[in-house]
């Protein structure tokens, strides 16, 4: 109600109008009750009658943040599953800590130690984790190289069956991290597509140093590549210090020191280095310190790095340096190479070598020929190292069809080529049972000078065109063999060594072992463009 005095009030009109107002006044502000005193004019004044006041409205509550669903982190290789969830995500804070559980410290305390100095955070040990920390924790079910990554409540907590599951979980957060400055939020559960996912280096014909190799270790960590092969015995070079046969080695090469801080550098990183010491061919190294043992043809040939597989010396140093070098390389896998054994590369090896014919007929009678001694010479080989408990592979061009002998069963198929005369399909493998790797020349050699028509391999071709099931060439196999193919490896090879240096066969391979990464981690058409791929490359190193 409003009151408006119309003109000056004296004396009873001045005090009734007083009266009037305080008691409005009283009303409008809740206080009071009774019935109104008397106006000064003795007359009493009746007022409406009280009512309650309405209560107040309740106090609006402080709006909340809402987010929207979150999308997959871009890392290298990008993870296979992601369930999004609403929610900040992650990032380093300054109360940030990486934490492993109690139970767990001795497996995983390397892992955590590594992932808190990339964050630049502390380690805390089996500290409880608090709101904002990094937990590792084995648990779950599955391949040993498989993790779960939870963005939750404001922490992280990565999971896996194995150390090597934990370890590459702790890689996704660190690219993440690195290309965004957060991981978002929601649950990765992720594994890689193929076991065994390498690289390997010729480091026979061209001298690499160890910090060369072991960058290369740490590059290949990060992009969850698991095997690092070594070919460091070839025409040109033997390049690891020998105990039984220093005489063979080069003027530059690796010191058994230096090879196991490499090896104990890939073993931390869950990297396997994987040896070879390839024969009967490429033993030029040897036999300039053994002359003896080279192979003549009947006209008077001496074809490079080829020994005499029927004299018992060219297996006896053979095997020698296969016992030694057992010791030094205690990883899961050996590679015996056999490839380009040149007496099977000419059209009639018995005419061409009939020393090797006829110790294949004593060998293995009147039927046996020249490639059932190259055969016998693999197995016998494999027979050297097999008691160490370590998986074997050989080239495919070492493995010869329709003999009196075959190779061993267990001997896994390093598919490389379809060049060499007579090679066979991939299939013919394959449907034989054997277990393969894709080495596959058309997208995954790099050879130093580009000799015999061999280009430099491009990222973007690895990355849009091969999978794992392209083992030669560029048609896949059928899809019911890839669970026989076991993975892959890019490779190096330094046929003119002196065409690149250390620098620039790093930089010249990062794109294509990125792009080969990614393929063995997970075959399917990737989500990104290569422009974009190749952005993030560049982001998350």
């Amino acid at each position: 109600m409003r009151y408006s005095i119309r003109g000056p009030l004296r004396g009873p009109a001045l005090l009734a109008a007083a009266v009037a107002l305080a008691t409005v006044t009283a009303c409008s502000s809740g206080s009071g009750g009774g019935p109104p005193a008397a106006s000064g004019t003795g007359t009493t004044a009746t007022a409406p009658a009280p009512t309650t006041a309405p209560a107040p409205p309740p106090p609006s509550p402080t709006p909340s943040r809402t987010y929207p669903l979150s999308t997959a982190p871009l890392t290298i290789p990008a993870v296979r599953s992601h369930q999004a969830a609403r929610g900040p995500g992650w990032k380093p804070g300054p109360d940030t800590g990486v934490v492993v559980a109690a139970q767990d410290e001795g497996a995983l305390a390397d892992e955590a130690r590594l992932i808190a100095g990339e964050l630049r955070v502390p380690y805390r040990g089996t500290a409880a984790a608090r709101p904002g920390d990094v937990s590792l924790a084995l648990g779950g079910q599955g391949d040993a190289e498989s993790y779960t990554l939870a963005v939750q409540g404001g922490g992280v907590r990565i999971t896996g069956p194995g150390q090597a599951g934990v370890f590459y979980g702790t890689r996704t957060l660190k690219q993440s991290v690195g290309s965004t400055g957060a991981i978002p939020e929601g649950v990765i559960t992720d594994a890689p597509a193929k076991p065994q996912r390498g690289l390997m280096v010729d480091i026979a014909r061209k001298y690499f140093s160890a910090a060369w190799i072991e960058a290369r270790v740490r590059e290949m960590a990060d992009l969850k590549l698991n095997q690092l092969g070594l070919h460091f015995s070839d025409d040109q070079g033997f390049r690891i210090a020998s105990d039984s046969h220093p005489e063979i080695v080069s003027d530059r090469h690796l010191s058994k020191a230096e090879v196991r801080r490499i090896v104990d550098l890939a073993a931390s990183l869950h990297i396997t280095v994987v040896p070879e010491i390839d024969s009967p061919g490429h033993l030029g190294a040897v036999i300039d310190a053994h002359p003896e043992l080279q192979l003549v043809s009947a006209t008077g040939r001496t074809p490079r790095g080829a020994v005499d597989i029927s004299k018992p010396a060219s297996a006896k140093i053979v095997d020698e340096l296969l016992r030694e070098y057992t010791g030094l390389f205690p990883g899961a896998y050996w590679h015996l190479g056999g490839d380009e054994y040149v007496a099977l590369m000419s059209k009639n090896p018995e005419a061409s070598y009939p020393q090797l014919a006829r110790a294949a007929t004593a060998r293995y009678g009147a039927s046996g020929r020249v490639q059932d001694l190259a055969t016998g010479w693999l197995n016998d080989r494999a027979a050297v190292v097999r008691p160490t408990g370590k998986a074997l592979r050989a080239w495919n061009d070492g493995f010869y069809p329709g003999g009196v002998t075959s190779a061993d069963k267990d001997l896994q198929v390093a598919y490389w080529t379809g060049r060499e005369i007579g090679a066979r399909q991939p299939v013919s493998y394959l449907s034989a049972g054997r277990k393969v790797l894709n080495y596959n020349d058309e997208y995954l050699y790099y050879v130093l000078g580009q000799p015999n028509d061999f280009t430099y391999p491009t990222g973007r071709r690895i990355y849009e065109q091969w999978t794992p099931l392209v083992l030669r060439g560029t048609a896949p196999v059928p899809a019911r063999y890839d669970p026989q193919i076991l993975g892959g490896s890019f490779a190096v090879w330094c046929d003119l060594a002196g065409a690149q240096t250390q620098a620039q066969v790093a930089d010249g391979i990062r794109m294509p072992l990125t792009a080969t990464a990614q393929k063995l981690w997970d075959a399917r058409r990737p989500a990104l463009t290569w422009d974009r791929f190749k952005a993030l490359a560049g982001q998350v190193r």
